[in-house]
């Protein structure tokens, strides 16, 4: 990266609960460690945020989902100076395709409770993993429509 050069990683990701549990991925970050996040990853050209969360939910996870709404929308700098800007929604599991073979670095897929998140502690992928379910539990809401797209 040249100085003065600053590109922001522009991320999607989804909350999908299931009696209790939530949907995440065990992955390899940077191909090394293995850690916890939600179904997510970058948005593709010409592609709208909550597209791109439905698409990267059904190649991480092989579910099909549905989203309803926006959590929210964060900002978080990684320690080694990356800038990740995610929108996370929430939705519901629609159809789990039991074939379909999962994004490389995807080890598996786990449902897991808020308490089992939070005791991964160092294990989540970044700080974003827990703060999202927090604030889809803490009933944090906002309409598709808080995007325009012209």
């Amino acid at each position: 990266m040249e100085s003065g050069e600053w590109l922001p990683h522009l991320t999607v990701a989804t909350i999908i609960e299931r009696d209790g549990r939530f949907l995440l991925v065990e992955e390899y970050a940077d191909g090394e460690e293995l850690v916890y996040n939600q179904p997510a990853g970058h948005l593709d050209a010409h592609e709208t945020l909550a597209a791109g969360a439905i698409r990267e939910t059904l190649e991480e996870t092989a579910w099909e989902v549905d989203v309803s709404a926006v959590v929210g929308v964060y900002y978080w700098t990684h320690p080694k100076g990356h800038t990740f800007v995610r929108t996370c929604f929430a939705g519901a599991a629609l159809y789990y395709h039991p074939n379909q073979r999962l994004d490389d670095g995807i080890e598996r897929t786990v449902w897991l409770t808020r308490d089992e998140v939070a005791a991964l502690g160092p294990r989540l992928r970044s700080p974003l993993v827990l703060r999202c379910i927090d604030d889809y539990l803490a009933g944090k809401r906002y309409p598709l429509e808080l995007f325009s797209y012209l």
